[in-house]
């Protein structure tokens, strides 16, 4: 299966954009190599209440835009996908302006046990008003979520179907334009290709990333995603039988036709892997160095 890529997305920053009948995006002005053209905050609900999806980083700008977009109808819920400082910090301010509650299944790295140093990039100040967990249902005005837990990304990342159109917003668990990284010790690299086969045994009709446009065919597209995952490791047991033995050495192959701006990002990608791979007894660690067993 061949994974492709859609990045012919364009949007107009801070303009609300109807999506669907149910869906209204604003998509925030914070493009970068992680972020593609942004984050789209999405406006869900046909009725004079409204639900919030990611709103996003904690930009006077995009918040403006949000309260705008939202002028004559009432927000009830804040859902926060998981806590990355481009998702999860507009939601405080959001709150304080409209009352409505957040929705969230836990602070950054509650999806983990015990002690974790948590990676830069987190929200840490993030606290969601109400908990939620897998296969619960968020019910509002004429909408309805089931929440789908999806640890790898982070250890909190929550997907959120909307019944009435068979709809999944993915945050950043599955994207059109790109991968995800997983970057540990938040990021889990079982726990991801985990919750990727679990969405591929749903039946969602169309998934709606937070960067990036749609991904019209999730099916296919899923089982590519976890595909390239599995080359992925493919790849990195061929390094290690080859001698390279070291991340460095590794990325430096396998990501030899990758802009090497890109390449510290390529290796937490591939700690991770190696992280799965001793936890399987497949390969060690000693030091920096790995081998195979």
């Amino acid at each position: 299966m061949t994974l492709s890529f859609d990045r012919n997305f364009v949007a107009p920053v801070g303009d609300p954009t109807p999506v669907s009948a149910m869906i209204t995006r604003v998509l925030a002005p914070n493009p970068g190599p992680f972020t593609f053209r942004g984050t789209g905050t999405y406006i869900v609900g046909r009725g004079p209440e409204v639900a919030l999806i990611d709103p996003g980083p904690a930009d006077g700008a995009h918040i403006e835009a949000l309260k705008r977009a939202l002028s004559g109808r009432r927000l009830t819920h804040i859902l926060i996908t998981h806590t990355h400082n481009d998702h999860s910090p507009a939601a405080a301010p959001i709150k304080a302006w409209s009352g409505a509650k957040t929705y969230g299944f836990g602070r950054h790295g509650s999806g983990q046990d015990g002690a974790l140093k948590l990676e830069e990039g987190g929200d840490r100040d993030f606290v969601p008003d109400i908990r939620i967990k897998d296969g619960e249902v968020i019910e509002g005005d004429g909408f309805s979520f089931e929440c789908v837990f999806t640890p790898g990304h982070t250890s909190n990342h929550m997907c959120f179907a909307l019944r009435e159109e068979r709809a999944l917003f993915t945050g950043d668990h599955v994207m059109g334009w790109s991968t995800t990284v997983v970057t540990p010790p938040d990021g889990n690299m079982a726990q991801y290709m985990a919750s990727l086969r679990k969405l591929i045994a749903r039946n969602d009709q169309i998934l709606w990333p937070t960067h990036g446009g749609p991904v019209m065919s999730p099916q296919p597209f899923l089982a590519a995603y976890l595909a390239h995952r599995l080359e992925r490791e493919a790849q990195i047991l061929s390094a290690l039988e080859q001698g390279r033995d070291t991340i460095a050495k590794m990325v430096a192959e396998i990501y030899a036709a990758v802009d090497r701006s890109l390449h510290p990002a390529a290796a937490r990608s591939v700690e991770a892997h190696l992280i799965q791979l001793e936890a399987e007894g497949r390969v060690r660690r000693r030091g920096q160095q790995y081998q195979l067993i």
